[in-house]
């Protein structure tokens, strides 16, 4: 980042909001030379990556809770991080080295936990920021994990099952020494699946014997928990849900776009559609599609599983993945892929509520014009924590080798979910803050306690 003097990160987290602007940084630079400093300002912004965006929000929490420098370093840098190269044997008999990343970002509250990744763009700063979203996110949902991510640079839409087995089993083999059931539990994220954690589960067992505890996501038949897959997705609705009640947004009718149909979109659509919202549109990486009247979504999941991809469902007209954000509609629930929101298109939002069903979708700049606009954003560490709190349950039944029953993990997840937004909800209206905002707070201030009760700090 571009050090300049008056254009700290903590001076940027002010001037993605306007009417905030009271710190001395901030006027100085009105003060002195307006459009240069302001330019250089915007300069940095846009070059930040994906781990000084979660920052951002990160040094708003730290300020607002007061926390010293030492405090802030120790939550905001990673505690680990192992970058190692993954050797495939492909099918033509070449062979491709991949980059493969394990990041542990903190462990104060409990175990790393966090998802691996397969994409072209998972590099390390992108790792980082997903582990680093994944300690606040446990932190806010309260439950006893703390934060990590791994993930591997490949598409594996180019490649065979064969050769994601090798690579899987392969990257397993090179992170086995950094995980354990009771050290850092990998779970399914982007590009992954049941059966990838399936290889990772029997690539640990080679080596550590039968240990069904360390990853989660897995099959049913492997120890996997039922409710698990739809709990991402049931997590967001839950939230939106409790929310629409605060802001006074009836969910009858209600007029919902979903950005992304893949298993957290699909069970939004399917649970928000069972309470009686009105789907109007849905994407996947071919394109989306649009009904003012509504999707019937039971036919769309049977299209999908026959089609394997939305396009082409009768009755609905095609719009591209960015025209679907701009849809006139209530609600917009970004699910697939970050950065989606920003300031280029987040004033064209016409959502009332925006709920974060992927990993930072909304970048800092496009969050702040749509706070400026009055529109509400239920933060990803909040909305898509049903993910890894479904996970704490399938870990808990490993460890006791215990089964739970759908109705029992579809109740602990409505209850956990339920009461992290009450906290955050709390802090909105105490502080005047935003649902982001407090969302940090929260997260922010329980890992920061754990630290100071270890004695880290």
């Amino acid at each position: 980042m571009v050090n300049h003097p008056y254009c700290s990160t903590t001076a940027l987290s002010t001037l993605y909001n306007p009417r905030q602007c009271a710190s001395k940084a901030v006027r100085v630079i009105k003060s002195k030379n307006e459009r240069a400093n302001e330019e250089a300002c915007v300069a940095e912004a846009k070059a930040l990556n994906a781990f000084d965006e979660v920052n951002v929000f990160f040094d708003k929490a730290a300020d607002r809770l007061k926390l010293d420098d030492g405090t802030r370093q120790l939550l905001k840098k990673p505690w680990r991080e192992l970058t190692v190269s993954v050797p495939v044997r492909m099918d033509d008999g070449s062979i491709k080295v991949f980059d493969g990343y394990r990041i542990q970002h903190n462990a104060a509250r409990g175990p790393y936990k966090g998802g691996t990744r397969y994409h072209p763009h998972a590099d390390i700063n992108e790792i980082r920021a997903l582990a680093s979203l994944m300690t606040w996110k446990t932190a806010v949902v309260n439950i006893p994990f703390g934060g990590g991510k791994g993930g591997i640079q490949c598409d594996p839409r180019t490649m065979s099952e064969n050769e994601l087995n090798r690579m899987t089993r392969r990257y397993t083999n090179n992170i086995h020494h950094l995980i354990g059931v009771n050290r850092d539990i990998p779970a399914p994220d982007m590009g992954t699946n049941s059966q990838t954690m399936a290889w990772m589960m029997d690539a640990y067992g080679a080596l550590a014997g039968y240990t069904p505890g360390i990853v989660t996501g897995k099959p049913i038949e492997l120890g996997g928990s039922v409710g698990r897959d739809a709990a991402p997705g049931r997590g967001a609705v839950y939230v939106m849900n409790e929310a629409a009640k605060d802001i006074g947004l009836t969910v009858e009718g209600a007029r919902v776009a979903i950005q992304g149909f893949g298993q957290v979109g699909s069970w939004a659509a399917r649970v928000s559609h069972d309470m009686g919202c009105k789907i109007v549109a849905v994407s996947d990486v071919q394109g989306g599609i649009y009904n003012p009247n509504g999707l019937d979504i039971p036919k769309l999941i049977e299209h999908l599983a026959e089609e394997r991809t939305i396009v082409g469902f009768p009755g609905a007209d095609l719009v591209s993945n960015t025209e679907l954000l701009e849809l006139d509609c209530e609600v917009l629930i970004p699910a697939a892929i970050e950065g989606v929101v920003h300031k280029d298109n987040a004033d064209r939002i016409k959502a009332k509520l925006v709920v974060e069903a992927a990993n930072h979708p909304v970048t800092p700049e496009g969050d702040n014009i749509l706070n400026n606009r009055g529109i509400y954003v239920l933060p990803d560490i909040l909305v898509n924590a049903g993910g890894v709190v479904g996970s704490y349950f399938e870990w808990t039944q490993n460890l006791y080798q215990h089964k739970w029953d759908e109705d029992e993990v579809n109740a602990e997840l409505h209850k956990i979910m339920t009461e992290a937004y009450r906290a955050v909800w709390e802090i909105v209206q105490r502080d005047g803050i935003t649902f982001r905002e407090a969302a940090f707070v929260i997260g922010v201030g329980r890992v920061a306690h754990a630290a100071k009760l270890r004695g880290f700090v």
